[in-house]
């Protein structure tokens, strides 16, 4: 005797099968811009000026949160002192 073939559990289907997929269109070009190899020179280069970025965007912060701290360290005395 055989035994019986097992069947798949019903679950949610991929969203491919759901609804078609349809590229957006754009306004200037069809195509895609060509993807260009960068070397490990251009890589690392990105990098560095990705992270100096982002220590400038942290920098700024810094400073919006140090003159924060500072205005509510007056509010703080003016609050003491009466």
């Amino acid at each position: 005797m055989t035994p019986p073939k097992a069947v798949p559990a019903a679950g949610p289907k991929p969203a491919s099968a759901a609804a078609p997929r349809t590229e957006p269109t754009t306004s200037t070009s069809g195509a895609r811009k060509p993807w260009i190899k960068k070397t490990p020179i251009e890589v690392v280069l990105d990098q560095i000026g990705k992270q100096e970025q982002r220590v400038a965007e942290m920098r700024e912060e810094l400073a919006r949160e140090e003159r924060e701290l500072k205005k509510l360290q007056q509010a703080k005395n003016v609050l003491e002192s009466t």
